[in-house]
């Protein structure tokens, strides 16, 4: 297990998961540091969305333990905001990008006269903070992927997370809507750790500093390390020349 003097926001020791007598993930050790944008890679299988629901607490720990900023999961899935690769949105239904958003809010519901104010300038803030401000009284239906994702972002930050985990966030977005959204994430990184799952080789060489590989067992890269170790100009680096550090990296 990788370690460093900075703060843990998850720290995941000797987990292993089966669904019924399938191994999925095996002695998986894994830290992320405050700050950290972080990509899980792997093959479709591998256990890459698998891990993401064991630290939400989707799936229940069998064997292992994970801690979120150092307390028991019960204790902390507050602090985790999620963004899942089916956001299941009814486009047809007549609801708006604000509404979506307040749906994120951890512990209100809204009562029999809606949200409060409060928790409406909240909606609107976090929708600034994703540049859809503009969009909040419109139906969800009517925006474009790219602008549909940046709602669910929206949403995923309504609780005030500090861990923010998306899988697959641009699938069925244009490339310029996912350089936008990937955009957004290296902001929202200054102040929030982020985890992504994506299966894009390009997401990891320019925005990621580290790495897990996920296929039944993990195995850690931290990048910028890397770069010195095998002299890689930071400026580019082409896929294979990243596969072929992490091979010898393992």
């Amino acid at each position: 297990m990788q370690t460093n003097k900075k703060s843990p926001v998850i720290e995941i020791k000797n987990l292993s998961f089966a669904y019924d007598k399938d191994l999925v993930l095996q002695d998986i050790n894994l830290r992320v540091d405050k700050g950290d944008f972080l990509v899980l890679i792997g093959p479709n299988g591998g256990g890459k969305s698998t891990l993401a629901k064991l630290i939400l607490g989707i799936n229940k720990l069998q064997k292992g333990s994970i801690e979120v900023l150092n307390q028991p999961l019960e204790k902390s899935l507050f602090h985790v905001g999620y963004v899942p690769q089916n956001t299941n949105v009814n486009l047809t239904f007549p609801i708006k990008a604000i509404e979506v958003v307040m749906m994120g809010h951890h512990s209100h519901k809204p009562s029999l006269f809606g949200y409060k104010k409060s928790e409406i300038a909240h909606a609107l803030y976090v929708l600034k903070q994703v540049g859809m401000e503009d969009f909040a009284q419109k139906k969800i239906g009517s925006l474009s992927g790219g602008q549909r994702q940046r709602v669910m972002i929206a949403r995923a930050l309504c609780s005030d997370p500090k861990i923010l985990i998306l899988d697959e966030p641009t699938s069925n977005i244009d490339t310029d809507g996912q350089k936008q959204i990937y955009e957004l994430l290296r902001e929202l990184n200054k102040h929030i750790t982020i985890v992504v799952i994506s299966h894009d080789l390009s997401v990891i060489l320019e925005y990621a500093g580290k790495v897990a590989h996920i296929n039944r067992k993990l195995a850690f890269h931290d990048l910028s390390s890397m770069k010195k170790e095998f002299d890689i100009p930071t400026e580019h680096i082409c896929e294979v020349e990243l596969l072929q550090m992490m091979g010898k990296g393992k």
